[in-house]
């Protein structure tokens, strides 16, 4: 399977204040096909073959330059700045440990997620995956003895069942099976010191290696990873199997699956929200909003849904796709769905229509697709 890029839609951009990688001279190629997210350009696609890719993901590793901007949040009231921006109480976090955490809105809908880590009692890391979250937090951060800065931070992603070897090795051991799911810390890898965390995006064992800004050698580590990986089939790849994967894996993607007009209960991710703790932004709306869910997993077997398709029954349009792909897997398209607030799903048959006017039957049910108990990224 290849990429589907519809070359009518790629243009000669300037990117303006958007961030080259520092791996880009790595990979680059006459095919790649850069995205911006984060102020930060990353491979989109880069003429691989995906399907090759995703079993690469699947069953040996693979590597991903990806977008994520750490934030760095510091100082005395630390602490309970963060419990006020994010919904999730963040007083039981470990110093060398992360969270997954929303931020909401005052009205509730959803702002952003984010993995947090803690780097030591009041110094944390916010990885956002897109959007302005540094601007949100100064903007709150008036009466908080806060600081927030730019660590200057590069992210690469090793996933797959053989990316502990690769990673375990670079370390000389020091990443061992007792580095857990959500696990981090500083560690030597390859001679250079970088910031590690059992992480990722695509619902396999992963890692996530965080680049120290001038103190990292960019080349030597892309080196390093790939010559240490090449041994066991690592695979360098664009988003395309990733994206594959995190559908799969039920990841959804701030700004594509939910935006502002979604609470966390109504995308799936109520569990996330501590309504109990002392107040956070959207606390007060969450209690008084709705609980019902409007964010579904499809699976069709006529065609993949892509992201503009929709959901119809015999009055019209009644719900929208945010994202889809063709899952290797599965052999079935599979993607996310958001119907409206008022709509009830249980009512009447429902047909996915492509953006031709092409109508078939789906099965719609709740992520992920697979792996229900998530055992796969906790299990080493």
């Amino acid at each position: 399977m290849t990429a589907i890029i519809d070359q009518n839609n790629v243009f000669k951009v300037f990117a303006g204040s958007a961030e080259l990688s520092p791996f880009h001279q790595c990979y680059a190629n006459s095919e790649t096909v850069l995205r911006n997210c984060a102020g930060r350009l990353f491979p989109h696609y880069n003429g691989e073959d995906i399907t090759s890719c995703y079993w690469a993901l699947r069953k040996k590793a693979a590597l991903f330059d990806v977008p994520e901007r750490p934030i760095e949040v510091s100082g005395n009231d630390s602490l309970p700045f963060l419990n006020m921006i994010f919904t999730r109480e963040l007083s039981t976090l470990a110093i060398n440990r992360g969270r997954y955490v929303l931020a909401c809105s005052s009205s509730g809908g959803l702002f952003m997620d984010a993995v947090i880590f803690r780097l030591c009692s009041n110094r944390f890391w916010i990885v956002q995956p897109d959007g302005y979250l540094s601007t949100w937090l100064e903007a709150h951060k008036t009466d908080y003895d806060v600081r927030i800065s730019d660590p200057n931070s590069r992210v690469l992603q090793i996933q797959g069942p053989k990316s502990f070897q690769i990673i375990n090795q670079l370390s000389d051991g020091l990443v061992d099976k007792n580095f857990g799911y959500f696990h981090s810390g500083f560690f030597n890898i390859g001679g250079q010191d970088l910031y590690v965390s059992r992480t990722g995006w695509t619902g396999e064992l992963g890692y996530e290696i965080y680049t120290q800004g001038e103190k990292t050698n960019p080349i030597k580590l892309w080196r390093d990873l790939t010559q240490t990986g090449e041994e066991v089939g690592l695979q360098f790849s664009s988003m395309q199997a990733m994206n594959i994967r995190r559908i799969e894996a039920g990841i959804l993607d701030s700004g594509s699956d939910f935006d502002l007009e979604m609470n966390p209960f109504e995308a799936g991710l109520g569990k996330f929200v501590d309504l109990t703790k002392n107040n956070f932004i959207g606390q007060q709306a969450l209690h008084r909003g709705n609980r019902k869910k409007r964010l579904f997993g499809i699976l069709s077997n006529g065609f993949a849904p892509r992201r503009g398709y929709t959901i119809v029954n015999k009055n019209g349009v009644v719900g929208m796709v945010t994202t889809g792909a063709y899952s290797p897997q599965l052999h079935a398209g599979i993607g996310y769905v958001k119907f409206p607030n008022a709509f009830n799903i249980a009512s009447g048959e429902l047909k996915l229509r492509s953006d031709l006017g092409d109508e078939v039957d789906f099965e719609m049910l709740d992520p992920p697709f697979y792996d229900e108990g998530k055992r796969i990224p906790r299990e080493l």
